[in-house]
């Protein structure tokens, strides 16, 4: 079948009909059962007996036996003669008469009819050439809560079992790919571009199976554009080395057969140069984080002497803006990674808060554990003009800028902060910008560590 509303519609009537036989066959089940050949004994002898009492004391006599069978049997008795007339004078119930008559028992009305079923049972005798019809209505049995004919508890608990039974497998069956549709979707927004959400043995043909099939599709064609861009970049990159490498060449002879006035034009050029190698070894490093964690070789790496041989370069392009870089270690973090992507993340951090911080101000560099999660977290923080709320997870993007303007006076392309969200990605941590209250940027960086038992070492790097 290939349609789910089809499913959905046979299975409702499926448990409809699972449901009438189950009832049925409980019906039949815990119907009372009677000791057939107990109660023909007694028919027997109660018949013969009244009898006896009728020839021997007339109606008073019958009278007498039925009710003491009544008192001390619970049974009730009516003889009746040929003439269909009850002998002892009592008047028999309508369904005593109806049943003696072989008339159709009339249906209880309202909540009657969840009473006890009457049980009779009739035989005649002929006796000196006259007939005699007993009628006896025996004790019923007590209703039960459970029982067929009382509270439809018994049909409550028949409706949730066949339910149940048709119900579950096809709840199975629905939220089984909806289930493994979402984990693939998980894994796909956490950057697995290889996950999938069906399997290849697969032969359902309904609506869900399609929408499985098409978000596989979906996200095989994610996966072939990402690598597609990724190659790419690292294509370009690398077919720019060479042409830009023989411009430095060029660059040099031109200044040594060049005169005077040609330097400055030189020097620019040298200078865009710089900046064109520059934004091709980015995007080489792009490439290379974008292929995970395959190309990467990871060792243990210091934090608080990574941090600090970063510290120190940064304080030296920071006295050009008469700005200090302070930093406060509490301890000594180990993380398993690389120690050049690592660098490079930390220092495009520390970097961008140095260009956008005001003059006279310092960038503050901390770094601590959070016992709670193990972690390494590395917080940098300047005093500069912040960033409007809704870019703060878009600095994150490769070449995004808030200000195009701002962007070309400092010479940045918008990857430094992209390097350094994936480097942190990649090394199975996270990194969050936010506004501080007084003004300036906050990023943090929150990396799995270990402790080493090396005392804290507070650095000015000045």
């Amino acid at each position: 079948m290939r349609s789910l509303f089809l499913k959905i519609f046979l299975s409702f009537w499926v448990a409809q009909a699972l449901f009438v036989v189950l009832a049925i066959a409980f019906a039949v089940w815990l119907r009372p059962q009677r000791e057939t050949a107990v109660w023909e004994a007694l028919e027997s002898k109660v018949l013969n007996e009244s009898v006896a009492a009728f020839q021997n004391g007339g109606a008073e006599g019958v009278g007498r036996y039925l009710s003491e069978l009544q008192a001390t049997q619970h049974v009730r008795a009516f003889l009746f003669d040929e003439e269909g007339k009850e002998i002892s004078g009592a008047r028999p119930p309508e369904f005593v008469e109806n049943f003696q008559q072989g008339r159709p028992p009339r249906p209880a009305p309202g909540l009657l009819r969840f009473a006890p079923d009457r049980f009779l049972r009739q035989t005649s005798i002929t006796v000196n050439g006259r007939r005699f019809t007993l009628v006896m209505s025996l004790p019923p049995v007590q209703p039960s809560f459970w029982g067929p004919r009382s509270v439809p508890g018994l049909w409550i608990l028949i409706a949730v079992i066949s339910s149940g039974l048709v119900c579950y497998p096809l709840a199975r069956y629905m939220t089984r790919p909806v289930v493994m549709l979402r984990a693939a979707a998980q894994k796909l927004a956490a950057g697995d571009l290889s996950a999938r959400a069906g399997t290849s043995e697969s032969r359902r043909k309904d609506e869900i199976a399609e929408l499985v099939r098409d978000f596989d599709s979906m996200a095989g064609r994610l996966e072939a554009m990402v690598k597609a861009q990724s190659r790419l970049w690292s294509d370009i990159s690398h077919e720019l080395r060479s042409p830009l490498a023989r411009l430095s060449v060029a660059l040099e002879l031109a200044r040594q057969r060049s005169g005077p006035g040609a330097s400055g034009a030189l020097e620019r050029i040298t200078l865009e140069s710089e900046r064109l190698n520059e934004l091709i070894g980015r995007l080489l490093t792009i490439a290379k984080l974008e292929s995970g964690e395959d190309g990467i070789e990871k060792s243990a790496v210091h934090l608080e002497e990574l941090i600090s041989e970063v510290a120190k370069d940064a304080a030296f392009e920071a006295q050009s803006r008469q700005c200090y870089v302070a930093v406060d270690i509490s301890e000594d973090l180990v993380v398993m990674g690389s120690a050049s992507l690592l660098r490079s993340a930390i220092e495009n951090v520390i970097r961008n808060g140095i260009r956008y911080t005001k003059e006279g101000t310092h960038v503050q560099i901390t770094l601590e554990r959070d016992d709670l999660t193990n972690s390494a977290v590395l917080t940098v923080e300047d005093s500069g003009p912040g960033v409007p709320v809704d870019a703060l997870e878009k600095i994150f993007r490769p070449f995004y800028r808030i200000d195009d303007a701002r962007g070309r006076q400092t010479g940045g392309v918008g990857l430094g902060l992209a390097i350094t969200e994936r480097s942190v990605l990649l090394h199975g941590g996270t990194i969050k910008a936010s506004n501080r209250p007084q003004g300036g940027l906050k990023v943090e960086m929150r990396l799995p560590a270990t402790a080493v038992n090396i005392p804290a070492t507070p650095v000015l790097a000045v």
